[in-house]
Order: structure tokens, then sequence, then C-alpha cells
């Protein structure tokens, strides 16, 4: 397969992602007729209950997959998380459609064998588009193309590290072509594997024969004399020119801008979940919660009895943990240990092996996880998430805060049932305080990297290693 010699840049980046998103509505629309035109008969009239269900399945799709971060341009160029993410966006449409269609009480005017025909053909499809996505980019970079073109005015020590941080980034699409200086002087003859090309002036004569999408100037802000005069002499030049932050940037994850009355100003921390990431995440809790409460209801029940003939006390534990932005909340879980009415003192002792406060009933709900099913209550009443870091008791956290720097950045989401350190084996006891260093670096990776695909995947993860685990005592 051939493909026309012609040069890609960052906008074409975003006509492929805008024409994925095209074709993603387009497939789930074309595959719900054509499921209604196998087994209905394509000569039959199709009822009108029929296209509004097509029509919120691509209205959900559209939301469910943009949220799943998979219209990354980036992202396309890995196709087994792609796919992965896929799946389990897929997954969310189609239990969205159903609990309409419940709830709605207008499940049964729809045709069940025309439900399947339609949800497998769409998965099908979108997974063979996203595979042609991923060749058809793989080959346009084998081309050149799909390249954003860079050049770096400064041959100094931020112009330095301004290259190096771009060629650790290949995966981006960025491309440097050269680095240049104002300065006729003193400018070292390499920066990084790219050899300084010349002056301002050669740069304009570069710029008329070269395709460049940026001129990055790596200079300091202090600098304002050669700022003005670089300014001044690529005003005219057909290319976006941009003023790289100093050193600080480099220092300081996931930056952004914003502004104060019309003055750009540097955002050095934000909320990790601001805005429709919020929503999302609030709806994905209620709903999936509810969901998962109407399923588990007889072993709630089952685990309720078997500890109350197991031994005297409740059936419920009550402990006080910190929340989002270090707020107390109560959290339920099973009891599994022989009831202790008085439980003032500070000190909590963490579960070990063979512990002996812990009954027959509590070593098996404790080992399979069934303990910590009760805080879908938490997660209906909005204290908890389905899915975030694990709260612990108060004591533990005011121990680990203050020995471990990032512990109680945990803490700018809601604690969840489930998360990425527990599917990771990170669970249990932590002996010392490097385990949980490792358990929090899970954690504020869940934290930096969340999208609705992440807590898909991670929910999927936890039917098959979040419930047993060896270290669960």
């Amino acid at each position: 397969m051939q493909f026309p010699r012609i040069n890609l840049g960052i906008d074409d980046q975003r006509v492929i992602t805008g024409a994925l998103r095209i074709f993603d509505l387009l497939i789930v629309a074309a595959t719900g007729y054509v499921a209604y035109g196998i087994y209905h008969g394509f000569s039959t009239h199709m009822p009108v209950h029929y296209p509004i269900a097509i029509g919120l399945g691509a209205l959900l799709t559209a939301n469910f997959m943009h949220f799943g971060n998979l219209y990354h341009f980036v992202d396309l160029q890995k196709p087994a998380a792609q796919l992965g993410s896929l799946t389990a966006c897929w997954g969310a449409v189609i239990v969205a459609l159903v609990l309409v269609a419940y709830f709605g009480k207008v499940s049964n005017n729809f045709s069940r064998a025309w439900a399947t025909y339609w949800f497998i053909a769409s998965y099908i499809s979108l997974s063979c588009m996203r595979l042609f996505a991923f060749v058809l980019i793989k080959r346009l970079r084998e081309k050149g193309q799909l390249t954003y073109n860079v050049v770096i005015v400064g041959a100094g020590e931020l112009g330095e590290r301004l290259v190096q941080h771009l060629d650790n980034r290949k995966g981006s699409g960025v491309k440097i072509l050269g680095v240049f200086d104002d300065r006729k002087t003193r400018v070292p003859k390499v920066i990084g594997s790219y050899q300084t090309k010349g002056t301002i002036e050669d740069l304009l004569l570069f710029v008329r024969n070269q395709r460049v999408d940026q001129i990055a100037i790596a200079l300091p802000w202090a600098a304002e004399k050669r700022l003005d005069e670089i300014f001044r002499q690529l005003h005219t030049v057909a290319a976006d020119v941009t003023l790289c932050p100093e050193n600080a940037a480099f220092e300081i994850p996931n930056l952004g801008f914003d502004n104060i009355a019309g003055i750009p100003m540097l955002t050095v921390f934000k909320p990790p979940l601001a805005g429709w990431n919020r929503i999302l995440k609030g709806i994905e809790d209620r709903l999936f919660g509810l969901i998962i409460l109407l399923i588990i209801w007889p072993i709630l029940l089952a685990v309720t009895i078997a500890i109350k003939l197991d031994s005297s006390g409740p059936a419920l534990f009550r402990q006080k943990r910190y929340g989002f932005n270090n707020n107390e909340i109560t959290v339920l879980k099973f009891r599994s240990m022989y009831w202790q009415p008085d439980t003032s003192t500070k000190t909590i002792k963490q579960a070990q092996q063979e512990d002996p406060r812990v009954t027959r009933v509590g070593r098996f709900i404790r080992r399979t996880s069934l303990d910590e099913l009760p805080q879908i209550i938490n997660v209906l009443r909005g204290e908890m998430s389905l899915v975030g870091p694990r709260p612990h008791a108060i004591a533990h956290n005011e121990e680990y805060a203050q020995i471990i720097d990032e512990y109680l950045i945990r803490h700018k989401v809601k604690p969840g049932i489930t998360g990425w350190a527990q599917v990771n084996g990170l669970r249990g006891e932590t002996v010392n305080p490097d385990q949980m260093r490792e358990r929090v670096r899970h954690d504020l990776y869940y934290i930096e990297n969340w999208s609705l695909g992440l807590d898909l995947k991670i929910l999927f993860l936890t039917l098959f290693t979040g419930f047993l685990n060896e270290n669960a005592y």
C-alpha cells in the first residue's frame, strides 16, 4: 500500500485524531443499522426507538472513549493499550445502554439478538479501525511524515536541556531540525547530537527552504535586550515562535498555563480531578456502585450471617480514616477480628500472619477481600470512590506522613475500595517504610494518569488479582 508523499505536521495529527472520532461514531451507527437489517431484513421498516438507541450508543461512545484517552495521538501508537482501553470503554457503553433500557422499562421493545449483533460488530469494527490507524501512522512515520519540526534558538545550558528533553520523548513526533544562536562568538559547535547551524540571519534563510512548525527560543528570560532583538527579527517568519520556560519548568510535572486578568500564569499544581473529570468520576462511582450493590447483596447477607454465627459482636466494623482533602470519614468493613468494645488506644497494630485476633470467618473474608465490600456504601454516600488510593487507619496515616514526603498527596482524590497499587500486588501488612513508599508511588501514578479507561482497567483486574492475595492476613 502506497501513501502520497506529502509533508504532514502537528495539524495533521489533529486531523487524524479528529477523523478517528468521526469514524468511530459512524461505525457505531452503521453497525447498529446493519445488525437490524441482518436480523429483521433490510426491507423491514425500523421502529423509531431503534435509531434513538443507536444515537444514544454513539453519544455514549464519543464521551467514554474521549475520557478513556483513546484520541491522544501518541497513544494511537500503542495498539495493546488502545485495545485494552477500547474494551473497557465499549464495555461501559454496553452497561450504560442496558441500564437505561432496564430502568426506562423499554428493554422488551428491543431484540436481544439485534443488540448482541450490534455490540459484537461494533467492537470488532472499532478494534480494526484502531489497528488500521496504528499501521497508517507507523507507515507515515517510516516515511518521515507526521512530525512536528522544531528549531531551537539558544546554544546555552537551557537550549541543551531542551534538546535532551525532546530527544527523550521521540514518541511525541517532535523532530529537531537544528540549533541556532544569536551570538557569533563563543557558541558551542554541538548541542547534544545536533550541530549549531548559525545565527538568526542563517535561521531566516533556513526557514525558507525547510518546513518549520515552531521556533523555540531557549534563552534566559532576564536577557531582555537579546530577546527583543530576536523577536524583532523573527516577526515575519511563518512559524510559531515560542519562549521556553527556564530551568524550573523541567523540574515541575504536568505544567499548564492559566491567566489572571489577561496575564499568562504558569500552573505549578492543579487538582487531578477537576471540572468534567470530577463529574465523570462521580457518575462512574454512583452508576457502577449501584450495579455492584445489586449484584453482591446476597454475598453481603451471607457474610453477615456467618460473622454473627462465628463470634459475638456487630457484623460491621467502623473506623475513622482520612478521605478527600484529609477530612475524616467513617469507613465500613465487615468485622474480621474478635470484638473489643474499647478501641480508644491510638496504637493500631496491623494484622499479621496467623494473627490471634482474627476469627475463623475473618481469616477467610480478609484473604478474599470480602471484608471490604461494605465500603460500597461509602461510595454511594460520596465519601469514597470505587477506584483510588486505599485509606489507611489514622494512626498509620500520621506515622507514614512523617517519613514519606509525598504520602499526603494521596488525599488529593477520594480513597478507593481498590486501586492501582492493589492490582499490582501491593496490599496487606507493610513491615517497613520502603514497602509503603512503593505503594505510594503506585498511588501517585494513578492520580497523575487518571482516566476513565484506567479506572475500568483496574476494576477489571481486581476481579482476577485484587481479591485473592497471599499478603492479606
